[in-house]
């Protein structure tokens, strides 16, 4: 870091040399000198160093990175002969399966722009991100067709390509009959151009299409590779959604990057989990601290041979002292790492230096080698270390903007410093505090929920006066979506309204938006005297409450 930041384990560690380099026209930051120069050069590497090594599995499928490439080739071919060019966007409704990556290098192999959508979304949110993006091409799982928007509302879009069982919906093709036996030129792509756009939600409750960058995800890879020591001898579970940061740069780039082993589950669950991870010699793991709990209370734990098992890291949330003590019984061996980050930041900001999470737990790490990050007060002005304030984050994994949306772009990236919107400290030793969110948010196991969302589709209702959403705290997922909500006149509070209200939000939200619990009354909500709602007393009701455990957890 320069001027008075400290300079933090990773910065110091030498690992790999950097150089001030002049990006996106007006930044200057420090890069990795020897880098892959794109996502299809990061694979075309892997390929020659480790070819015949196993570089995917997900249930009974396998690919060898060769196998993978020449996947991606022939998916690229058919792509191209259905009119995708570089620069077009290429939209991912997929599920964890092995598809969802072979499409992101064949998009890669054109230079054309993946865009994973999540597969949690619904209707009125897919309308708006494929509009926005203007996709000319959607790969979707055949058991979401009912959810996407009519041709009509999407008129960039020319093509539907569906995968998995069933009969093909209206509009739709075999994802199979795409995969072509021809080959095309690899594209030429600029490392600054956008890779991927990853839709990130907003305070004005519409999403914002931060543009990933062929170099900011070579520089995220790098940076998880170099600090958790990853190579070809190691192996990891894809457990998180592969169309979030953390899964899409986290596991399956950083992996391809290093040439090890990527294990596909199409959804968590922890006696999968363990049974997994002892028979792949499992290595690495990247979840959130409740999947980690999770596995341990599985009466299946101890069946399993977990000695490979070295690097756990986690994020989204801090990971309590009695998980990481029983961590460090269980499995001695394992290394936690904390992770920091957002969609904005291409995923990794600090990690844990090694055996240090029990020192500084109440920390998210230090800063990673390429990462210049500082607190600043509301006037955008430097503070001194140990103060509280918001954190700025710099480097060449910081997105180069948002998709169609200079303002937001303009309003949220200073000097090439991302706004994080989260109030912390950085203390004389580098180590960064996540004290509290600047906006207001909600964090349900590590899926992050702007209360402003769902707060617009409750006031969609017609029995909703108004209404305000807060954090329900719960011991495995840290928190839980509750709604208050003050009725119109006319309208009474029942058991009926209120299951109204969920099947409501239900339509119109992803699944872990709609809100778990309600309060339901006719009388005003709290507010101050400048008529400003009181959420921190509607906190302090909610904390009281007893915690909701359902199928979602």
């Amino acid at each position: 870091m320069s001027g008075s930041a400290p300079l933090s384990h990773w910065q110091g560690s030498g690992a790999a040399p950097t150089r001030l380099e002049s990006l996106f026209g007006s930044r200057v930051e420090p890069c990795f000198i020897d880098r892959p120069r794109s996502l299809h050069q990061m694979l075309e590497r892997a390929v020659e160093r480790e070819g015949q090594r196993c570089a995917l599995v997900c249930g009974e499928q396998r690919l060898s990175y060769r196998q993978l490439l020449d996947a991606a080739a022939a998916l690229a071919a058919g792509m191209a002969a259905a009119g995708v060019r570089a620069g077009d966007r290429v939209a991912l409704l997929l599920g964890n399966r092995i598809e969802f990556v072979l499409t992101l290098f064949a998009a890669a192999r054109l230079g054309a722009i993946a865009v994973p959508l999540s597969t949690r979304e619904q209707t009125p949110g897919l309308r708006y991100m494929l509009q926005h993006c203007g996709a000319v091409l959607l790969v979707h799982e055949a058991e979401l067709a009912p959810i996407l928007p009519p041709a009509s509302e999407l008129p960039a879009l020319k093509q539907r390509w569906q995968i998995g069982d069933g009969a093909l919906a209206a509009g739709s093709t075999a994802y199979a009959d795409h995969v072509l036996s021809s080959t095309v030129p690899v594209a030429e792509v600029h490392e600054q151009d956008t890779a991927v756009i990853l839709y990130t939600s907003g305070t004005t409750g519409r999403p914002k299409g931060a543009m990933l960058t062929h170099l900011g995800i070579v520089h995220s890879s790098m940076h998880y590779a170099l600090a958790m020591g990853l190579g070809p001898q190691d192996a990891t579970v894809a457990a998180v959604p592969l169309s979030h940061v953390t899964g899409l740069v986290a596991l399956t780039t950083t992996f391809v990057y290093c040439a090890g082993k990527m294990v596909i589950m199409p959804a968590f669950k922890a006696a999968d989990y363990l049974r997994i991870a002892g028979a792949e010699r499992i290595s690495h793991s990247l979840m959130v601290p409740a999947m980690y709990k999770l596995c341990l209370i599985d009466p299946s734990f101890e069946q399993y041979d977990l000695s490979a098992w070295r690097i756990g890291a986690y994020g989204g949330a801090p990971m309590p002292v009695a998980t990481i003590v029983e961590l460090a019984e269980k499995v001695p061996e394992l290394v936690l790492m904390n992770c920091y980050g957002a969609t904005e930041t291409t995923s990794p900001a600090t990690l844990m230096p090694p055996g240090q999470t029990r020192a500084h737990n109440d920390t998210v790490g230090q800063p990673l080698h390429c990462v210049d990050m500082r607190v600043m007060d509301d006037e955008g002005r430097e503070l001194p270390p140990g103060t509280l304030g918001e954190i700025w984050i710099k480097g060449p994994m910081v997105v180069r903007g948002y998709w169609d949306n200079p303002e937001a772009t303009q309003a949220n990236i200073t000097g090439g410093y991302w706004h994080s919107g989260d109030l912390g400290t950085i203390d004389e030793q580098g180590y960064v505090r996540v004290m509290d969110r600047k906006k207001d948010m909600i964090n349900r196991g590590g899926f992050k929920i702007y209360t402003i969302e769902v707060e617009n589709a409750l006031y969609e209702h017609p029995s909703v006066q108004e209404c305000a959403v807060v954090a329900k705290p719960c011991p495995v997922l840290g928190e839980r979506v509750h709604a208050f909500v003050g009725l119109k006149p006319g309208y009474a509070v029942t058991e009926a309204l209120q299951a109204e209200l969920k099947a409501h939000c239900k339509a119109v939200l992803s699944d872990y938006k709609v809100p778990e619990s309600y309060t339901v009354q006719s009388t005003a909500l709290p507010r101050n005297a400048n008529g400003k709602l009181l959420k921190r007393e509607m906190r302090d009701q909610v904390a009281h409450l007893s915690p909701v455990l359902d199928k979602r957890a």
